[in-house]
Parts: C-alpha cells; sequence; structure tokens
C-alpha cells in the first residue's frame, strides 16, 4: 500500500518547481514537471549529462502524453499501446511545441505509461513526469532511497523513501516508427 504522505510531499516538491528522486517500474528515477526548464537542467548537472541525449517521460495513460508527441506520426500505434501500460519506453515523434530541453538533439521524445504505481499515483495528479534514472553518470542505477541521499545528498527536493528489487533492470527502449529496440532490459 502505498503512503499517502510521501506522494503529497513528491507532488508538493514537483508543484513547486523541485526536482525529487522517486521508485519506477525498474530504477529509482529523478523527475520534475517537464515544463520547467530549470528544473530539467537541474537534473542533467545533477547527473552530468549533456541536454542533447533527451530525456524519458512518463504518465499515467496516453492521453497525458498528446501535447508532448505525435501519435498519428505512428505507422502501428496500436504496438505501442499494445506494450502500455508497462516498462517499455517507446521513442515518438515529438510536436512541434515540444521543448528542446527534453528532447535534446532529437526529433523524437521517449515516453512511457507506466503500470508502476507510484508513477501511476504522482502522474494522475501531476501529469507525465520527466523520468531518469537516478545516478550520476557512469554510475549504477539506484534501487534505494539510501542510494539516492548518497549520490546526491541535500541536492533534491524530496526521495521518496523506498527500495526496489536488485535484480530489476532499466526499460527496454524501442523506437515508434520502426519498432527496432535501442536498449533491450537485460
Amino acid at each position: 500500500m502505498l503512503d499517502d504522505d510521501y506522494i503529497s510531499r513528491a507532488i508538493e516538491a514537483c508543484q513547486s518547481g523541485g526536482v525529487i528522486a522517486y521508485p519506477t517500474e525498474s530504477v529509482f528515477g529523478l523527475g520534475c514537471l517537464p515544463k520547467y526548464e530549470h528544473s530539467v537542467t537541474k537534473i542533467l548537472e545533477l547527473k552530468k549529462r549533456s541536454v542533447g541525449k533527451g530525456l524519458i517521460c512518463v504518465a499515467a495513460d496516453q492521453s497525458q502524453l498528446v501535447d508532448l508527441v505525435d501519435f498519428d506520426a505512428l505507422t502501428d500505434a496500436n504496438e505501442v499501446l499494445a506494450t502500455w501500460p508497462g516498462p517499455t519506453t517507446w521513442l515518438i515523434p515529438t510536436k512541434k511545441t515540444t521543448p528542446r530541453w527534453l528532447t535534446g538533439t532529437h526529433d523524437t521524445l521517449a515516453v512511457r505509461v507506466s503500470a508502476y504505481p507510484v508513477v501511476q499515483q504522482l502522474c494522475e495528479v501531476l501529469g507525465p513526469l520527466v523520468s531518469t534514472s537516478a545516478n550520476p553518470q557512469n554510475l549504477p542505477p539506484a534501487y534505494d532511497s539510501d542510494q539516492v541521499s548518497k549520490y546526491f545528498l541535500d541536492q533534491l527536493d524530496y526521495i521518496y523513501p523506498a527500495s526496489l528489487p536488485l535484480e530489476n533492470t532499466p526499460t527496454e527502449i524501442r523506437h515508434g516508427l520502426t519498432g527496432e529496440i535501442i536498449r533491450i532490459s537485460k
């Protein structure tokens, strides 16, 4: 059962433009509202990651992503929708209004409709969230709030207290136009 206080504190931090760490179906993620460029920039700085690489956005359902990506551009949208909610992330062509701080140098955005309860509850209230693994570049992803704290000390606005199984792996990423697997869940 989810702790409503933890969810409320995470929501409040995001709504005020903050950066949070939270459990996902695979590893701990760093997140913020995608509309806040300063928050996205902070995540990239914490991870020591180039803005050019782009980020992932997670949502509670497909309708939350329609302002960011163009589902009509897909040749087989049913293939994408059949994997959601679930652990598959898809690269989907963006709308002209999708911020570059999310897409980087790409004309696609990585998006996932998550079935994970914490992500579902956060996104049901907040809408889509930026979601990138909670670790500095080239270090292993965090599987619990203690590891997140070790990586980022007091640089985050909220860390959701939880732990995930160590055997979890990052989600699979596939290209929405070709179906090509970009990253396999190991």
